[in-house]
């Protein structure tokens, strides 16, 4: 299995997909607990979610591999990115706090090695060789990181998440003009609940590579999953409730081409 997915475009927008992945080492899914053996925390249905997002002309990353191998969104050294609950580089446990492995089954520190070598390093290698192409075509570069969540999950955050968590790193990854266009979009539809750099205000992906001094604006989206898939096993997507979410989330894409652009 290849580390990732990736299909080049014709716009200067790189969207990167790293938690969808499924695929598993010999290693990993051997040593799997009950409750992990589901894959739970997957980003499932994302490409197909975002799959309007080709047809714009986006490039789109994919990593292949599942985040209980390896987190591709948090650092490589493995310092927390929250000061509340999360899950590190190998997570240990899931979401809920669960075990991620059985007793005495976690993949060695060498295979974890290998795992940073060969799939977390090709991928953020591809996001910076795409962001430097489309810097050196088009003047600049922006970087949509598109993630989703289960839509309650007491460890991680009180009552029922919003169903947009918009990300920016605090306003440091992007311009105030990108986040303004986002925010507005937002606040102008009264179908979906928002939050701007709430609970999530972006992983590693974005505070690593949104650089707006270098014209480099990266902005993450956390999706309630509730909106367009089923959020209990066998986890099935929903194309009823995606058709109503899909609009909006091109028209975030959309407002965040155009604001970038007139930042050239």
């Amino acid at each position: 299995m290849t580390p990732y997915h990736f299909t080049a475009g014709t716009l200067p927008l790189l969207v990167s997909i790293p938690h969808a992945g499924t695929a598993l080492t010999p290693e990993v899914e051997a040593g799997l607990s009950e409750a992990a053996q589901g894959l739970p925390d997957t980003d499932w249905h994302i490409p197909q979610l975002y799959d309007f997002v080709r047809d714009l002309g986006a490039s789109v990353l994919i990593g292949n591999y599942s985040r209980f191998v390896i987190d591709l969104n948090r650092p490589a050294d493995n310092q927390p990115l929250y000061t509340t609950a999360t899950t590190g580089l190998y997570p240990e446990t899931l979401f809920d706090g669960t075990p991620t492995f059985k007793a005495g089954m976690t993949p060695t520190p060498q295979q974890r090695q290998h795992y940073l070598e060969s799939i977390w390093t090709p991928y953020h290698e591809k996001i910076q060789q795409e962001l430097a192409r489309l810097k050196q075509q088009f003047g600049y570069a922006l970087l949509f990181d598109a993630h989703s969540i289960a839509s309650v999950i007491p460890r991680l955050f009180e009552g029922r998440l919003p169903d947009l968590n918009l990300g920016t790193n605090a306003g440091d990854s992007c311009s105030a003009g990108i986040t303004q266009a986002l925010t507005q979009r937002c606040e102008a539809q009264s179908r979906f609940s928002w939050v701007m750099n709430g609970r999530f205000k972006g992983g590693y992906i974005t505070r690593a590579y949104g650089k707006p001094a270098e014209k480099q604006h990266a902005v993450q989206l956390e999706l309630a999953q509730c909106n367009y898939m089923d959020e209990q096993p066998p986890f099935g997507w929903r194309g009823d409730k995606a058709s109503e979410l899909q609009p909006l989330l091109k028209q975030l894409i959309v407002d965040f081409l155009a604001q970038g652009k007139r930042l050239v």
